[in-house]
């Protein structure tokens, strides 16, 4: 089931949205956009090209599988955009995305997104409208509600989607899958994930929301803000600074979680709890995210596989309960560099211990693969199947999708639900509370402050017709 979305779309933007979207692509189908670029390299319009976005777009062009065709950022020409920009100095620029789709829609075939958080779902929801194939950095969105949709629009236009969650096409996403059909791992129980490094939101306070400053000259603040609520400008919403706020962001949970439990959330077919307890939470607040939680989401027996509980530490001085022999974290030496902080892993690397029938497995994040816990490693070392190897990035696994080669290693319907049990997740810091979800419904039933929560904000009215599907 679906979430219902009482939005006020009025009838002009609505229609609006849909001239513009025929009048681009529309008209084409995604059978047939895909088969343009069959056999060929994939033109793609990149979105967000500061910040995380330019790892996204070398990712991208770097595979020699896409034509970079078209530029998008609403700080085009700040400095944030001056590395992606040197690389491409005769393509198309846009500060805004709508005129991006407005004038070239019929020149690109696919997108990726790599603007905050709170801003892909408009991205997403006009690019899958018109047929393109999308490529979005995690989380997919910012509310429950937006997720849902993202899923069902990829259903509905029948498109290629990958959720940048660049580990799930590295050597730990094989060897998971290997190690599960192999019955390595089995009748797991318990995990136990954690993200113990520093963040930006850790050491501040505030009683409310930012006072306003002058808007830059290089910046199109009013596309930035999305559909989110507006806010006055001010500096420390930006650079992101967002990730730090419940408006606009969502947390070390929505930034990390998908690097650390998406193997154990794909292969052990979790797919949404039915309870996300807020355990511990260090300093609530009602702006910004906490200094430290503890969550535990429990999700119900599926099919012969049992009840598992997830419990999720975060915060400096909130290290996870560890078995006795952990010994030395697992640590992926090809995790991006943070845009502001620092991962710590000398301490404790961001990671996770997994408990199954038998055996206890360590793992860090990305694409790290597990480790085995203690002399039942050793003893099973020769007999551990091998990890299937695999040739192309993350990025190049999206690109032979939309070119008719291979599936999609993330796409909406793997990375939707692990998106919206962060999103539940968030919820439960947001409120300090134990919330019991029912998956049919789509639905918290006791709470009525957190179940609002699940479709987040109302939209502004100039943004409402994208939660019309």
């Amino acid at each position: 089931m679906t979430i219902k979305m009482p939005v006020a779309a009025t009838a002009i933007s609505r229609r609006g949205w849909m001239k513009g979207a025929l009048g681009a692509s529309a008209l084409l189908a995604p059978g047939l956009v895909r088969a343009q670029s069959r056999g060929q390299k994939v033109n793609i319009a990149c979105i967000g090209i500061g910040g995380r976005g330019v790892a996204v777009v070398k990712d991208l062009y770097d595979s020699g599988l896409a034509n970079v065709v078209a530029l998008c950022d609403t700080e085009m020409g700040a400095s944030r955009t001056a590395e992606v920009l040197k690389m491409f100095p005769d393509v198309p620029k846009f500060r805004d995305f709508r005129q991006l789709f407005d004038k070239m829609g019929n020149a690109f075939d696919a997108v990726s997104i790599a603007t905050p958080d709170f801003s892909h779902f408009p991205v997403a929801m006009h690019a899958m409208a018109l047929g393109k194939h999308v490529y979005c950095e995690k989380p997919m969105g910012h509310s429950f509600r937006q997720i849902q949709l993202m899923m069902d629009a990829a259903t509905k236009y029948k498109v290629m989607t990958q959720m940048a969650n660049q580990g799930h096409s590295g050597a730990g996403y094989f060897q998971f899958g290997a190690w599960t059909s192999a019955g390595i791992i089995k009748n797991v129980t318990r995990i136990t994930a954690f993200m113990n490094s520093p963040r930006r939101w850790h050491g501040k306070t505030t009683n409310g929301f930012l006072p306003a400053e002058p808007v830059p000259a290089d910046l199109d603040f009013d596309v930035w803000q999305a559909t989110s609520n507006p806010h006055p400008y001010n500096f420390g919403y930006m650079v992101g600074e967002w990730r730090s706020w419940f408006e606009y962001g969502n947390g070390a949970l929505g930034d990390w979680g998908a690097h650390i439990f998406d193997n154990a959330h794909e292969f052990l077919r979790l797919g949404l709890p039915t309870e996300v307890e807020s355990h511990w939470i260090d300093r609530p607040s009602r702006y910004l995210f906490p200094q430290g939680s503890t969550l535990i989401f429990r999700f119900p027996r599926r099919g012969a596989l049992p009840p598992l509980e997830l419990s999720w530490y975060e915060g400096q001085n909130n290290l996870p309960p560890l078995p006795a022999d952990f010994g030395d974290s697992v640590v992926d030496p090809n995790i991006p560099p943070p845009s502001a902080g620092s991962i710590e892993t000398k301490r404790l690397a961001p990671g996770k211990v997994i408990y199954g029938e038998g055996l206890t497995f360590k793992g860090g994040s990305h694409a790290s693969e597990l480790e085995i816990i203690g002399q039942a490693g050793l003893d099973l070392r020769s007999r551990l199947p091998a990890t299937p190897a695999y040739d192309t990035s993350h990025a190049g696994n999206f690109l032979r999708s939309v070119m008719g080669q291979e599936q999609c290693h993330s796409d909406f319907r793997i990375a939707g639900p692990l998106c919206q049990t962060m999103a539940l997740g968030v919820i439960a810091q947001r409120t300090n509370a134990k919330i019991s979800f029912d998956p049919g419904s789509r639905r918290i039933t006791n709470h009525k402050v957190a179940d609002a929560l699940l479709l987040g904000d109302p939209p502004r009215p100039e943004w409402a017709h994208y939660y019309q599907l």
